[in-house]
């Protein structure tokens, strides 16, 4: 029955990344911007929803460090695993946008997060610092939308948004349905055979709760839509690191353990360092190789 409950998660995640990216692409042609926005702030903050409840829900519980490893773990998986992965089918092209707003911002949040935990803790400061910086990106994305809608032509008998909302709608509820699955079917598995939890929770169980950016990323970069999968992944990052650690932060003090902290704030950053396309715009298919070696170095790190 796990591996049953396994292969539905994976089935689900094909269906809901095929829709989502189709929706995506749909709705940035309607609204006339780039795709490269519309992953980077609607997708990024939907596929990044399971942070953000496990943010609130474990800040609320008074465990909160749980929310910054989700969040760096997390953001670590993202590149090093799934745009590792996405790069081994074919490189990826970024946008002169991306590298100018979305990198530098990816590349400073385990710094900032490094330097207001120096003393221990992140504080309710801290984290309206951290949701500070997110409002400043944000504000860095409104500006980048008028300056695309101003310039894009109207265009007449276009298809209706309505359907491309829709399809959006409903790949992520997909993608939503296909992490617990996978994350139920691999726990159930690995329980079964004697497998220890803790291997279960940095490897299996951080797979299944990214599982909506595996899809997307994916499926974007099958169907040619690099901006969507890219965006997607920076986006998820800065949102999980800024916004999610900030909201936790503000709800309940973190405590910092620099001994779990340090892996994770380290490999955030050399991975998305790793990621900088310094060839043109283009994101070479070795550094796919060199990311999945990264992740398996980071969980030999953890353990």
């Amino acid at each position: 029955m796990n591996f049953i409950t396994l292969l539905g998660g994976i089935l689900c995640a094909s269906i809901g990344g095929e829709l989502f990216v189709h929706g995506v692409v749909g709705i940035a042609l309607w609204a006339r911007i780039s795709t490269g926005i519309i992953a980077a702030t609607f997708a990024a903050f939907a596929t990044s929803s399971p942070e953000l409840s496990v943010s609130i829900t474990s800040a609320l519980a008074g465990t909160p460090q749980i929310a910054l490893g989700d969040a760096l773990g997390s953001n670590v998986t993202n590149i090093a695993l799934i745009l590792g992965i996405a790069l081994l089918i074919a490189p990826i092209s970024a946008s002169k946008e991306t590298l100018k707003r979305d990198f530098p911002i990816a590349l400073l949040v385990p710094l900032l997060i490094a330097a207001l935990a120096r003393d221990g803790e992140l504080s309710g400061a801290d984290g309206f610092v951290l949701m500070g910086l997110f409002a400043a990106w944000l504000v860095l994305m409104v500006i980048d939308v008028r300056k695309q809608r101003s310039l894009a032509p109207d265009i007449l008998g276009e298809k209706r948004h309505s359907r491309s909302v829709v399809e959006s709608a409903v790949g992520f509820g997909f993608l939503l349905a296909s992490g617990k699955l996978i994350v139920s079917g691999a726990t159930g598995i690995a329980t079964y055979y004697g497998i220890d939890p803790f291997i279960i929770g940095a490897t299996l169980v951080a797979i299944g709760t990214s599982a909506p950016e595996l899809a997307t990323v994916v499926i974007s970069r099958l169907r040619g839509h690099d901006e969507v999968g890219l965006g997607t992944i920076l986006g998820s990052n800065i949102f999980n690191g800024l916004f999610v650690v900030g909201i936790a932060a503000i709800i309940n003090p973190i405590p910092i353990s620099w001994e779990g902290v340090s892996s994770g704030l380290f490999f955030g950053l050399i991975t998305s360092i790793s990621i900088f396309p310094f060839n043109g715009g283009i994101i070479e298919r070795r550094r796919g190789a060199l990311l999945v070696a990264l992740y398996a170095i980071y969980i030999g790190v953890l353990l």
